[in-house]
């Protein structure tokens, strides 16, 4: 099958779906009018439409039913994302509590993990494999089903953790689909080694190709000025799928980890500051990356290419980086990253001070 034209069809059936959302959006006032309501971590103004993860959906949902066979893992992989965008619609409409949709991440990791999906086992950094499906334990209900306790336990931690750091990086318009694109991208073409799952491992090549071309295709409406925003359904529609793809083809959650390394170290310094503040890590505030990066004056544009050429370059780099020195270089952009952000608190508190 022709790699490119699943992804050009997923592409031109999301730009397709995504221009009657943005009308249906307005009409049933699924926007974010800031006159209305303030949002600590917003940078928009005006009115915008929400809900970008509706056509996004659709794309991903039509193309699967056009480009890959109906198994089982797709068929719950489905499911949960159709949950979880109605999820994302319900929170862009009514501003849901955001341990209400915490709670939702994990039951729906939970639920995509019970049609098969899990990591059964990881690579290890300094040669072979680390088995994680050893414990197992068998339950009687319903028929007989056995749970990989440490497999299933580190892939429902793995999706809930992804769903919601990728979410964190849609602060600014163009940011989110234009890194998910990319890294999707990059998956599919890593997961071409191989894959341990009861899915093909050309189906995982397409499955990414796709979700690739959905989000693409969705970025002409976001870019700035943004006509569409993704909201809660897009950007934890982006963070679930990416984190299942990584799981998909074994071994590949350290590429993840270094293709998204900067939206990562975002997440960790931005729960660990928000703890220190004696602050709940769940709740929104101005102190994302690209919130300082706007403190510095860089414009939205040049915020977006920026996460877009990062995510290219390690993605590149994951082509040919092995375990221990993806994680070598994860630590290496987490120092650099580090000493960047405290040059910009202070060119900001300098600023502050003229």
């Amino acid at each position: 099958m022709n790699i490119f034209f699943v992804f050009l069809t997923s592409l031109l059936i999301s730009y397709a779906l995504t221009i009657p959302t943005i009308y249906f959006a307005k009409k049933f006032h699924l926007v974010t009018d800031r006159r209305k309501r303030t949002h600590p971590a917003h940078t928009h103004k005006g009115i915008v439409p929400r809900g970008g993860g509706i056509p996004i959906f659709l794309s991903i949902l039509i193309s699967s039913f056009l480009f890959l066979p109906m198994t089982k893992i797709l068929i719950g992989i489905l499911i949960s994302s159709f949950l979880l965008v109605v999820l994302g619609v319900l929170d862009d409409y009514y501003d849901l509590s955001p341990y209400v949709r915490f709670l939702a991440n994990i039951a729906l990791s939970v639920l995509v993990i019970s049609f098969g999906l899990g990591i059964p086992y990881v690579s290890n950094p300094f040669g072979g494999v680390i088995r994680l499906d050893q414990v197992a334990l068998t339950i009687h209900f319903f028929g007989k089903h056995t749970v990989l306790i440490l497999a299933d336990l580190l892939a429902i931690l793995w999706l809930s953790w992804t769903t919601n750091m990728v979410n964190w990086s849609k602060g600014v318009d163009g940011q989110l689909p234009g890194f998910v694109s990319i890294t999707a991208l990059f998956l599919g073409l890593l997961s071409q080694r191989f894959t341990g799952h009861d899915i093909s491992v050309q189906a995982v090549v397409i499955f990414s190709f796709l979700i690739s071309g959905a989000y693409l295709g969705f970025l002409p409406f976001n870019f700035y000025p943004q006509k569409i925003m993704p909201g809660y359904s897009g950007g934890a529609l982006a963070g679930f799928l990416l984190g299942i793809l990584s799981i998909l083809s074994f071994g590949k959650l350290g590429t993840f980890v270094l293709i998204r390394s900067v939206p990562m170290i975002d997440a960790f310094y931005t729960i660990i500051r928000r703890l220190k503040n004696r602050k709940s890590p769940f709740r929104a505030d101005w102190g994302h990356l690209h919130h300082k990066l706007i403190d510095i004056g860089w414009g939205k544009r040049r915020i977006a290419v920026f996460y877009w050429t990062v995510s290219l370059i390690l993605g590149i780099c994951s082509l040919f980086l092995k375990g221990l020195e993806k994680g070598i270089t994860f630590v290496t952009i987490g120092i650099i990253l580090f000493v960047f952000i405290i040059i910009i608190d202070r060119v900001k508190q300098e600023r502050l001070a003229v």
